[in-house]
């Protein structure tokens, strides 16, 4: 017999096992023993074996493929996220179809109800900046969609959730920039709607309160689109000109290589000595210019622990879910 025609029953006559132990072993269920597990992957790894996911998913009534939302694929964080995500999907033999909304609602519920549609076995998501209206992610949860969010999460919307510890992250960010000698903190932020934004405009309060400085809302813009558009980073950036200030956290991957891009067009303020804090996940942080302090999420972390969550909820269905949310950390990288 050739290499590629074995079948799962074959393994299991030459192993003296089950089919569905040899099944179970592919899927690393916790059912089988390690050792188990272990003859399993060596054999099928030895025949060059693959799973029929077409037979596979007739037999069981599942697709076998995962939905991730997203507002923006090129995006150094998401990009990474994704890298986590297709990392547990690969090895539990689940494809995934990437979908962005580029920020808007209406795209959003088009590409979520479509995967719904299609029998998608269940989704990731992070939500768009307009969003605001849950009630339809809800309906479809109820029916039985398992939804697990990263990053950017629903409010009052039971379900797995895998998210930065933001507040620490904009605190930690305001006392580094104080202990780097500045007294006026200016803020460049995403969309008020969003989850993550308002964390962070909590942690960047609760910083300042923390240092005895004062919260001056003038030093706040907001960027309803974080980032996407660069015209509305260029406007923020023109108010910021106007203003005093000596340091700046910028809170948003986007926000910050659109900022530093849009100091370009303003000189004067590009010479200023302004200390600058920014989230970014970026590989090329070291030739930003002015140099900044990175805040690096644990993307693809995040990423992985999002999949495991939706896999086992896929699963287990039927059985009472425990949601669970996952706080992960992140890493201030001063520039050298």
């Amino acid at each position: 017999m050739s290499q590629d025609q074995y079948t799962l029953k074959d393994i299991a006559k030459v192993l003296n096992l089950s089919p569905s132990t040899v099944s179970r072993a592919l899927r690393d269920s916790h059912e089988i023993s390690e050792e188990t597990k272990r003859l399993v992957l060596e054999y099928a790894t030895k025949v060059n074996y693959r799973a029929n996911p077409l037979a596979r998913g007739l037999k069981e009534r599942k697709s076998y493929s995962i939905g991730i939302v997203v507002s923006e694929i090129a995006n150094n964080f998401f990009s990474q996220v994704i890298d986590g995500i297709e990392s547990v999907a690969y090895h539990k033999n689940y494809q995934v179809v990437i979908s962005q909304t580029n920020e808007s609602a209406e795209r959003e519920r088009f590409h979520v109800e479509h995967f719904y549609s299609r029998s998608t076995d269940g989704l990731l998501m992070a939500m768009s900046s307009e969003s605001s209206d849950n009630s339809y992610l809800e309906s479809l949860m109820e029916r039985g969609m398992p939804i697990v969010f990263f990053d950017r999460i629903p409010k009052q919307v039971k379900s797995h959730q895998v998210i930065t510890d933001n507040k620490r992250a904009a605190y930690e960010s305001v006392q580094f920039l104080v202990k780097k000698g500045c007294k006026r903190i200016a803020m460049l932020s995403s969309s008020k709607k969003l989850s993550n934004s308002q964390e962070r405009l909590e942690g960047f309060k609760l910083g300042l309160i923390a240092q005895h400085l004062e919260f001056d809302e003038n030093l706040v813009q907001y960027c309803e689109y974080g980032g996407l558009k660069q015209s509305e980073i260029d406007l923020a950036i023109s108010r910021f000109a106007e203003l005093d200030y000596d340091g700046i956290f910028l809170s948003g991957d986007k926000l910050t290589t659109g900022y530093l891009q849009a100091l370009r067009k303003y000189p004067k303020l590009a010479k200023k000595p302004i200390e600058i804090v920014g989230f970014t996940n970026s590989n090329l942080v070291d030739i930003f210019s002015p140099k900044i302090t990175a805040v690096r999420q644990s993307a693809f972390e995040m990423g992985k622990k999002a999949a495991e969550l939706l896999i086992e909820q896929i699963e287990s269905r039927g059985k009472e879910v425990d949601f669970k949310t996952v706080l992960l950390p992140v890493e201030l990288i001063e520039a050298e």
